[in-house]
């Protein structure tokens, strides 16, 4: 076993909590993981893990032992990607996870070219519009919307998404066009989860930020769902402005109150602090500043 090895598999359980999530994570088996776990305990002459048939933790060596571990194998990481960097050609694999509309259209767009150019890049995306855990789960970087929560994180903006209202032809020939956001009490509105407040939309009128009172009989976890709901003639929408750009050119879906701006959301890529990023990393994230500009 090479001791390399064995520290990222070691890292890879001890995050995961999961032989099996572990071994996945490495691209190797849950009997492998488990055989290079025990030559190192092994090797080292410690106990790394407490092992039930339920959970994986690590023991109070094995927690000692990963807080050096995960610095040394960036660093190793680091110095990898610097010769790549030296000949032109960086390579290993990125994890990234990502919300699942801008992840699955504007952020592969984005992707492309850079992969194209670096064809031993591996791209892992991950895409989910649950909050996910970047060092918990193992990303090497996250693409994030809106105000940072996690303050242990470091975030580099790649642009401002505006935030528009709209609704369908249909919807609005039957209970007719809002002209000022205050009149969203009267109408059925599409409401997402998990965003700041489910029932006061905010625009900003005569250069005031204001909240307007809404509510509706639909709710879905994802701006997709909401701009699909909106086709339908089910109600009025808000939604980032990546998911509903097409339907606007198509006239499928009409923009509302262009007048009072809304808020704009930031877009950005974060990552682990403490963490020398590897070349291929950095290159990306210096990428994706450029395409997102």
């Amino acid at each position: 076993m090479d001791t390399i090895d064995g520290m990222r598999v070691f890292v890879a359980v001890a995050k995961q909590q999961s032989f099996t999530a572990g071994a996945e994570l490495c691209g190797v088996s849950s009997k492998l993981a488990s055989k290079y776990v025990r030559q190192l305990e092994e090797r080292l002459g410690a106990q790394l893990f407490n092992r039930t048939t339920r959970s994986v933790t690590l023991t109070e060596t094995g927690g000692a032992y990963f807080n050096r571990c995960v610095p040394l194998l960036d660093q190793f990481d680091e110095l990898e990607g610097l010769v790549q960097a030296r000949q032109s050609e960086l390579a290993g694999t990125i994890r990234i996870t990502a919300p699942t509309g801008f992840g699955s259209t504007k952020l592969i767009e984005a992707i492309r070219p850079f992969q194209l150019d670096n064809p031993k890049i591996v791209i892992d995306l991950h895409l989910s519009d649950h909050h996910v855990g970047v060092i918990e789960e193992g990303f090497d970087l996250a693409i994030r919307f809106g105000a940072m929560k996690d303050s242990s994180l470091i975030a580099r903006k790649l642009m401002s998404m505006p935030i528009v209202a709209y609704a369908s032809p249909g919807y609005l020939a039957q209970f007719g066009k809002p002209s000022h956001p205050n009149e969203l009490a009267a109408h059925r509105c599409l409401l997402q989860k998990f965003s700041s407040d489910t029932t006061y939309w905010k625009f900003e009128v005569d250069g005031e930020l204001q909240s307007f009172a809404v509510s509706g009989s639909f709710y879905a976890d994802a701006p997709r769902a909401i701009a699909q709901a909106a086709l339908g003639d089910l109600g009025i929408g808000m939604s980032p402005l990546y998911c509903i750009e097409e339907f606007l050119e198509s006239g499928k879906l009409v923009q509302l109150f262009e007048k009072e701006a809304s808020l704009a959301m930031d877009l950005h890529a974060v990552y682990p602090p403490g963490r020398h990023l590897t070349a291929r990393i950095r290159a990306l994230i210096d990428h994706l500043v450029v395409a997102f500009k």
